[in-house]
């Protein structure tokens, strides 16, 4: 087993991609811890599609983040940001060092992404709802300008509450994108309670494939599983993708798992230990 440390690795040609995902997911205890910042069970939750996504699929070059050829990566549910910029950070979109100052007075990190704040952050969100739309736009903009890249979007469950969403959903199929794909952090919570309590979610595959989507559902801790997932999204079909990743909310801590008191709550110092144990990178 290779020697597991604290710094995100960017440079190996075969990457742990398991490891990775553990190096995050401490980051993002510690950035709470740090800023004093909630939301942290929210972002666990979708570590394993962002490493997946950034490690195996997506076509983008860290040293030109603004290719217009570049796929383009939206994390719509922006209350998990530190999921995004601790990903972009262990890619080499920015130097680590400014995880440090995440949601601290003039840090280019804010709280939930602001637009531009940083290389690799294509959309300001935290308004739930608006990043699948946005997405779509930018897919049609691709078939417009007979350009190849595409578009991949993660949303919560909880944002599926949304109506901009479902205009998105019907959208994108009539105009064939097939160049797009939302992936959805499907973690059974929202802010007050369990997602199938609050709104009739389920099924959501079926719910997809009525819109005209082709879908299917992972197991969204399986990296292989969300890797083979995600390169789906193929070109010809007409039809665009969605993938329902079933994920456990705080996932990787055990005493955060499952728990929607950490949708809320901030880890403590000893707490910040407790879980660097338990990612085996004491």
């Amino acid at each position: 087993m290779p020697t597991v440390t604290n710094s995100i690795s960017t440079s190996v040609a075969a990457p742990d991609l398991q490891a990775i995902s553990r190096r995050v997911r401490f980051k993002l205890v510690e950035m709470s811890h740090r800023a004093g910042t909630p939301h942290l069970g929210s972002a666990l939750s979708c570590v394993d599609i962002l490493v997946a996504a950034y490690w195996t699929i997506l076509r983008i070059d860290p040293q030109r983040p603004d290719d217009p050829l570049r796929d383009r990566f939206i994390l719509s549910k922006g209350h998990a940001a530190t999921a995004l910029y601790a990903t972009l950070a262990g890619k080499g979109f920015f130097p680590e060092d400014w995880l440090d100052a995440f949601a601290k007075h003039h840090s280019p990190l804010a709280e939930q992404p602001s637009p531009t704040c940083a290389p690799g952050v294509e959309l300001a969100t935290g308004s739930l709802g608006h990043g699948l739309p946005v997405g779509t736009g930018m897919a049609l903009a691709a078939k417009i300008q007979q350009r190849d890249y595409r578009v991949f979007v993660v949303m919560s469950d909880g944002e599926c509450n949304e109506g901009s969403v479902w205009e998105a959903a019907l959208f994108a199929p009539v105009h064939r994108l097939d160049n797009l794909a939302v992936v959805i952090d499907y973690n059974k919570w929202q802010a007050t309670g369990r997602s199938n309590e609050i709104m009739a979610l389920a099924s959501l595959v079926k719910k997809w494939e009525a819109f005209g989507w082709n879908a299917l559902e992972v197991d969204g801790h399986d990296l292989g599983a969300l890797t083979q997932a995600m390169s789906g999204l193929k070109r010809g079909d007409g039809k665009p993708l969605a993938i329902i990743a079933h994920t456990v909310k705080g996932k990787g801590i055990s005493f955060m798992e499952d728990d929607n008191n950490w949708h809320y709550r901030v880890p403590k110092a000893e707490e910040v230990e407790a879980a660097k144990k338990e990612l085996g990178l004491a």
